[in-house]
């Protein structure tokens, strides 16, 4: 209890410490952005013909200044905020981190006053913590689900504005205003980067990094490949199109012969909150000791940490790459 006293504590007075920071560097954060700027501007002269800008503007990872720059010096936390973009959210990264920070604060205050126990309070203290995480992810995956089954679509479109006679970077636009969210968006950044200067190559790359899936990476080096060698890009779309299709039948079907393993590890996964939930109601008094016994405790450990682990074995088992 006091380990997870002097927790709250120290956060508390670590977002004191940066709110207290921050107060203090905002004031000098716009003179030090139009200074960034005087210089770029007068650097521009001394620029060579044949090199490239950057055309994307840094996104900062925080309002506070103090903690933006704090934050820029962990990988981790860039990676957290390029998973925000890529779940289509526009949560800062330090903004997300500090929701972390409460949604745990408050799961370990709340298993504090209800039960009284340091063990459960600290394992609400990291599941609170990891849940905006978890919803984060979620998110990601449901819209990379959703921009793999349009993109098929997407090349179809592009495929037929080719064969019109648009250009490819016209083509872009007319996908970027005729698709639907989220590949609507993608492609209105890439059509936007190549627009104002920045080379084709470079934008498709930069679609790759935005969504990484399998499907945007054979469209790229198809494309990419086009444009160095030559041929029938129209050609060369609608075979890729035809392609994509045909591994989303095969997805179908493997996901069909997985059914039954899917099914087991759902109900392997709910079966024991569920028993000890519907005891919690009939039968408190025999579910009591594995709350409030030492050795209750530790069995709830080992019971979290196998089905942990039956979880990715069996996830393991049943998850096919196509």
């Amino acid at each position: 209890m006091a380990a997870l006293i002097a927790l709250l504590v120290f956060i508390v007075v670590a977002l004191a410490a940066f709110a207290a920071g921050s107060l203090i560097d905002q004031r000098n954060a716009r003179a030090r952005l139009i200074k960034d700027r005087l210089a770029t501007v007068e650097k521009e002269p001394e620029r060579e013909p044949n090199e490239e800008l950057a055309l994307l503007r840094d996104e900062q990872l925080s309002k506070i200044p103090a903690l933006d720059i704090l934050l820029r010096r962990s990988a981790r936390v860039s990676a957290i905020q390029e998973a925000l973009l890529q779940a289509g959210m526009k949560f800062r990264a330090g903004n997300f981190l500090m929701l972390c920070v409460l949604c745990g604060t408050l799961a370990g205050l709340a298993a504090v006053l209800y039960t009284k126990n340091p063990a459960i309070a600290w394992a609400a203290l990291v599941i609170g913590g990891v849940l905006p995480y978890s919803v984060v992810s979620y998110r990601r995956q449901k819209r990379f689900e959703k921009f793999e089954e349009l993109f098929p679509e997407a090349i179809d479109t592009l495929a037929r504005a080719v064969r019109a006679g648009h250009a490819f970077t016209t083509a872009l636009e007319m996908i970027s205003n005729e698709i639907a969210e989220p590949l609507a968006s993608e492609f209105r950044k890439l059509y936007e980067e190549q627009k104002f200067g920045m080379p084709v190559r470079d934008a498709l790359m930069n679609l790759t990094e935005r969504v990484p899936l399998v499907d945007i990476k054979f469209f790229v080096t198809a494309v990419m490949l086009q444009r160095e060698t030559g041929g029938n890009l129209a050609e060369i779309l609608d075979n890729l199109s035809y392609v994509i299709r045909e591994r989303f039948k095969i997805q179908r079907q493997v996901r069909v012969h997985t059914a039954q393993g899917r099914l087991t590890m759902a109900l392997l996964m709910a079966m024991p909150p569920a028993v000890v939930a519907i005891l919690a109601v009939f039968s408190p008094d025999f579910v009591k000791p594995l709350f409030y016994d030492p050795i209750g405790h530790a069995l709830l450990v080992v019971s979290i940490a196998l089905q942990t682990t039956g979880y990715f074995v069996i996830r393991k088992i049943i998850k096919i790459q196509v």
